[in-house]
């Protein structure tokens, strides 16, 4: 397996990363070095925005993962106010600044790169082309992840160097969001300079190759309702060839997604070193474990891991059961009744168990990996409809069910439909992506496709019964569509008088 490495924090260049002030979201460079003939002139400067960019959006992961999760039932703990669907816009979890940081990075090098060539001849066309494929895809990405937790927001596709650009900016449609997003990876594809894989590994699961734009255009063409190209981003990925992450069928290969990680299964993730060199710890990592941990699976997690177990009938440390999670000494092995639910995937070594843990707390945090494809392309498939699409989805679902050494699922030839399918799905993305930051995304998507069609089997059902909060109070939130996103947090709107709050947190409601 591929050792820890240098990550892009190391490959910043220039002091790029002061901030302050109101407009703190869309600084790019300290005071008085923000006009562009003082700072852009080399392809190292570049890269260094463009490495920018990339720490910027990581240092979102931990709202990213609260966002994702804490909404979803499956996970409880932290902020409390996501769990409990009792946000305020004055709460930090409502803070999008440093995604659009990592939106001003990329807007940068876009503008800027084209710029630099024609004053540094040692910046070669296809070089620049293939910045600028990554820097689409941390844009879009971020836009992704905005648009599904605010729905509406500012886009802004042009950099903000000094003090005469407007900061004033109305929120945008969820539809024209999305727009641009298919855009810049229409883009950064269709240029033909997004690599198949970088000279070390980590860089090739660590920053944006072709394969993480297929990726994330799968992802937001679901989200769309455009199946049938969101099958074929995902099969650009499934039959990309030789140089293509692939799906890891043996179970006990399982462990390597997250330890050491960068496996053959990834296509990005967020890295993070704690090699003396880079000293880069991954927050998360302190906030999952058995002592003082901030994030615990919930209670209806715990037993749906041991159903797993049971399914399975074998060595309860075996397979998938006990992976996303694990059992205390007392708990493990002799058939022990596992109460608590451990997340260790960002905690974890070789084995579950609570006596093999990592040696540095910088596990990477994967934003998608072959399994994820694989459901996405069987949801996709169910969504077109048919008997035959149908059981197509349900082999990959199975394919996925095998690596964890559960027996198939099957459904009988008069029960199976769209609904029915999509069920399945729905339950495999929670156990195999457990605490990857999917669940709430997930239980949105399903419940809001086709105008709500399944608001209440996807969304209403699943949330109250695996909720650690208040089921009657959640059910009260969850019935108005506006609540299913965040407030637009109280220090935007004063800056941004544009703005207007999401209708469900407006005073007096």
């Amino acid at each position: 397996m591929v050792m820890k490495k240098i990550r892009y924090g190391l490959l910043l260049l220039l002091g790029i990363m002061a901030f302050s002030g109101c407009k703190e979201w869309l600084t790019i460079l300290p005071e008085n070095e923000q006009t562009s003939d003082k700072f852009w002139k080399s392809k190292e400067e570049v890269l260094a925005v463009l490495n920018a960019g990339y720490v910027k959006f990581r240092d979102a992961v931990p709202t990213l993962f609260e966002w994702g999760e804490l909404r979803g039932g499956c996970i409880y703990g932290g902020t409390g106010a996501l769990v409990e669907f009792r946000v305020t816009p004055s709460d930090k979890v409502c803070n999008w600044g440093t995604l659009y940081q990592a939106i001003n990075m990329a807007n940068s090098v876009l503008t800027y790169a084209p710029q630099v060539i024609m004053v540094d001849e040692t910046f070669e066309e296809p070089v620049m082309n293939s910045y600028m494929a990554e820097a689409y895809f941390i844009r879009a990405l971020s836009y992704f992840y905005l648009i599904r937790n605010f729905k509406e927001v500012p886009l802004i596709t042009v950099p903000y160097v000094d003090d005469s650009e407007p900061y004033e900016k109305a929120a945008a449609a969820e539809e024209e969001v999305i727009a641009q997003i298919k855009t810049d990876l229409r883009l950064a594809l269709e240029s033909k300079a997004a690599k198949a894989f970088f000279p070390k590994e980590w860089e090739t699961k660590g920053r944006a190759t072709k394969w993480a734009l297929y990726a994330l255009m799968a992802d937001v063409c679901l989200w769309d309702g455009d199946y049938d190209n969101a099958i074929i981003a995902c099969n650009n990925i499934l039959e990309g060839g030789s140089n293509a992450p692939e799906f890891m069928p043996e179970p006990t290969e399982w462990f390597t997604i997250y330890n050491p990680g960068n496996s053959r299964e990834s296509i990005f993730e967020v890295q993070w070193d704690m090699t003396v060199d880079a000293d880069q710890k991954n927050p998360l990592c302190d906030k999952v474990g058995t002592s003082g941990a901030t994030y615990y699976y919930t209670p209806w997690m715990v037993t749906r891991w041991v159903e797993e177990t049971d399914i399975r009938l074998v060595d309860p440390t075996f397979g998938r059961g006990l992976y996303g999670s694990y059992a205390t000494d007392k708990e493990k092995n002799n058939g022990g009744e596992v109460t608590e639910g451990y997340v260790w995937k960002y905690f974890g070594g070789g084995a579950h168990s609570v006596d093999n843990k990592r040696a540095k707390a910088d596990a990477n945090y994967i934003i998608y990996r072959v399994a994820d494809i694989l459901l996405m392309k069987a949801e996709a498939l169910t969504l077109l409809g048919g008997s035959s699409r149908w059981n197509e989805a349900l082999s990959l679902v199975n394919q996925v069910r095998t690596r964890s050494s559960l027996p198939d699922v099957q459904i009988e030839e008069g029960e199976i439909n769209e609904e029915n399918v999509l069920d399945i799905i729905l339950t495999e993305r929670c156990m195999e992506l457990a605490a990857e930051g999917k669940r709430w995304y997930d239980l949105l998507r399903f419940g809001k496709r086709d105008n709500y069609k399944y608001k209440q089997r996807f969304l209403i059902e699943k949330l109250l019964e695996s909720t650690y909060a208040s089921p009657t109070w959640v059910h009260s939130v969850v019935l108005d569509n506006n609540a299913h996103y965040l407030p637009i947090a109280t220090k935007e709107l004063q800056a941004n008088p544009l703005l207007v709050q999401n209708p469900y947190y407006e005073i007096g409601k």
